[in-house]
């Protein structure tokens, strides 16, 4: 493979369709002029907007809206919402505006969108919105962001910390739901969708198998892969892409094509979904449970291929053998397997670093080009195309067509650092069970259609996601959960779970013991600002049930992990790059697996909970007052969570700062009309209506240690009240 000469591209490459909507590239962060950028801004922004509303025209009735697709994912009424709720939520977090447009979707349909362990997806917590609300709402949305972007700040280049980020972040994450979303609705009847001008298909595929073009195997040098997105990139990109990794490849061999629906067919006719050798242990169980004998979208009887059909988003095609096929990654490695056994050559799914080896000799990204080099950015068609239309230097569909799975595991580069707005968009991924997928597909813009980008989805998950393969032995580390090492959580673990420090108990355990003697009644509890757990723990001895709810996704995955295995490790900082790893286990912390069963550990929004959190026994706030956006709105909500006479109970330092709560919004700490308002005395002015004062403050010290040497004492006020 001629790694030195630029790629000349076929001339007979398709015209644009004119149905589509006009090509558009991830947005460029520098610039010379602020009013010209800001327009580009508005206008990126406004065409997401629309087109993700034209997605949702392909829906037939109100059944495509409210009812699941598949088990595991929400209905679209909640995508369709998602998105723009997605912005107010990310600019107030961000502390850019200060109002909501709708409290209640914007909590109903602002988390629970991967397959993760935290996910909530039992139906009777969630009363949808009605699609006219929504529509109002996203309308709503949309003149208010628009608004935003025309009297921000805004200062060139855009950098993370910048108002324009955070609407990018936006804009990119409705491109991922564009796509998501195109997926789900490839995945309902086909009597509740409805074709669409906007989004047509492509006429050209060979509907016999002996047309179709045989793959061929092609040699790669060896070479070192240089991975991760530079600080110095003018584009947007997720916090996942940058850092940097080096990978030194052997040469490799891979396939000229993306396997076909026809190459495919060959695993399918030699028995390779009834053979359990081909398959992972995850993948036999995944068999197991769906029954699968062919790829999802594959329609009709395998046994007469001359009479399949192909399910494609709004409308089934006769079998195009021509076209990728598309599988979960489970099935591309089961084919992968079966394809080795036949040939005796180490045929598997490319690594990351093999694909973007391949990647490497195209010598241009989305944001410069003219025209997009293969089927994607939406530039010919709403569908898959024929496999030998796109040349990319020596194979085809390097890029475009349909997502290629890979066999890596993400996780992050070193270097990688969590964006503060989003800390959940890539560390919940980084379990070992989410594999990259590379190069986009037709309806991958933005930021899924660059080079760096790096997203990753379950290994049963479908996307518009085929493959190729290589024969090669290099073999991916099997790296879970690498980010034990995080300071915050290493410090968090280590205070819940850890020694005692200098004579003070552990302030979670003695927290749940106060809640226990006080609070006469034990049914229900919510532990909000649980944090990694101990105290959602310790609660479960004592009541029937837990509600644990924290902002940050890193910590409920982490508590999660911890009621499923009983033990975490993490390591913690002693002295300069020294480490010293330690182990959180439940058991010796004297609590027994078993309280698992009693806690729900969920992520959420302190000053915008879900209405499904009442009826509590009583509510236990930790270290949380002084670290809210909106201390008072959160206040003010708690009486009707309560029953009548329940507890509640608020420990805070209240260490108020700016970083976390404008200062227009402290409870104390300030003077009003000239004189010393202290928090307590705030606290007592805004509860006193709904509640009664039980005890006295009390001081409850607690330590978080940094290093071997440095540590942190702490002492909050705890302040008990009961619910008139």
């Amino acid at each position: 493979m001629n790694t030195t000469n630029p790629v000349a591209f076929s001339e007979q490459q398709p015209a644009a369709h004119t149905a589509l909507p006009p090509p558009t590239h991830t947005l460029w962060l520098q610039g010379s002029d602020v009013s010209t950028k800001r327009q580009e801004l508005r206008d990126y922004f406004i065409q997401t907007y629309d087109l993700y509303d034209s997605l949702f025209d392909c829906l037939a009735c109100d059944d495509a809206w409210y009812k699941k697709a598949i088990p595991l994912r929400h209905p679209l009424i909640f995508y369709y919402g998602h998105t723009a709720a997605f912005f107010i939520n990310k600019l107030l977090a961000g502390q850019f505006i200060q109002q909501r447009i709708d409290a209640d979707i914007e909590a109903t349909v602002a988390i629970g969108v991967d397959e993760m362990s935290w996910d909530d997806l039992n139906e009777q917590h969630y009363r949808w919105p009605t699609i006219p609300r929504l529509r109002e709402y996203r309308q709503q949305v949309r003149t208010r962001v628009i608004q935003f972007i025309e009297t921000m700040p805004l200062e060139l280049p855009i950098t993370w910390e910048s108002p324009a980020w955070a609407v990018l972040m936006g804009i990119e994450h409705e491109r991922i739901h564009l796509e998501t979303s195109s997926v789900l609705i490839r995945q309902l009847p086909l009597a509740w969708v409805q074709p669409q001008p906007r989004w047509p298909v492509c006429p050209e595929h060979r509907q016999r198998l002996t047309d179709v073009p045989a793959n061929e195997l092609i040699t790669v040098a060896g070479t070192s892969v240089h991975l991760g997105k530079p600080e110095t990139d003018a584009t947007y990109g997720w916090d996942n892409e940058y850092g940097q990794r080096t990978i030194n490849l052997a040469s490799f061999k891979a396939s000229k094509y993306l396997v076909s629906h026809a190459e495919y067919l060959e695993f399918v006719q030699d028995g390779g979904y009834q053979q359990p050798q081909w398959w992972s242990e995850e993948g036999q169980g995944w068999l197991n449970f769906t029954q699968a004998d062919k790829p999802t979208f594959w329609l009709g009887d395998i046994t007469q291929p001359a009479s399949l059909r192909l399910r494609l988003m709004c409308e089934e095609i006769p079998m195009p053998w021509d076209w990728p096929v598309e599988t979960n990654q489970l099935e591309a490695a089961a084919f992968c397997c079966w394809k080795a056994s036949k040939s005796g050559l180490p045929i598997q799914l490319p690594s990351e670093a093999e694909w973007t080896t391949l990647r490497n000799v195209i010598p241009t990204d989305q944001a410069d080009w003219s025209q997009a080099p293969g089927n994607i950015n939406l530039e010919y068609w709403a569908s898959s195309s024929p496999i030998d239309h796109f040349p990319q230097g020596d194979f085809y569909d390097v890029i475009g067509n349909v997502w290629q799975w890979t066999s890596t595991a993400i996780d992050g580069f070193d270097g990688f650092r969590v964006h503060p707005l989003y800390d959940d968009f890539s560390t919940p991924t980084f379990d070992g069970k989410h594999n990259l997928i590379k190069g986009g597909s037709w309806i991958s813009t933005g930021n899924l259609a660059i080079k760096n980008s790096r997203y990753a989805f379950r290994r049963h998950f479908f996307q518009h996601a085929g493959f190729r393969y290589v024969v090669s032995r290099y073999q991916e580390p099997n790296v879970v959960n690498p980010y034990e090492t995080d300071p915050l959580i290493a410090q968090y673990l280590d205070s819940h779970y850890g020694p005692e420090h200098f004579g003070v108990p552990n302030h979670c355990q003695l927290l749940a013991e106060i809640g226990n003697q006080i609070c006469p009644h034990k049914t229900r509890a919510l532990d909000i600002g649980c944090s990694v757990g101990r105290a959602s723990f310790e609660l479960a001895k004592y009541f029937q049930h837990v509600d644990a709810v924290d902002y940050s996704a890193r910590f409920i995955d982490i508590a999660q992990l911890l009621a499923q295995q009983n033990s975490f490790r993490y390591a913690m900082a002693t002295e300069g790059d020294l480490v010293a790893y330690r182990e959180a286990k439940l058991t010796d912390c004297q609590l027994t697996p078993d309280l698992a069963h009693h806690i729900l550990f969920t992520q959420g929004d302190a000053c915008n909970l879900k209405s499904k959190y009442q009826h509590y026994d009583l509510i236990l706030a930790a270290n949380l007052l002084d670290r809210l956006r909106e201390p008072a709105h959160f206040l003010n909500d708690l009486a009707h969570r309560l029953r009548d006479g329940g507890i509640l109970m608020l420990c805070s330092p209240h260490t108020w700062q700016e970083e976390s709560t404008n200062k227009s919004n402290w409870l104390g700490g300030i003077r009003e009309n000239g004189e010393a308002l202290t928090t307590y005395q705030a606290l007592q002015r805004i509860l006193n209506r709904d509640f009664e004062e039980i005890t006295a403050p009390q001081d409850i010290p607690f330590v978080l240690q940094e290093t071997a040497r440095k540590y942190q004492y702490l002492v909050s006020q705890l302040t008990i009240w009961r619910k008139k």
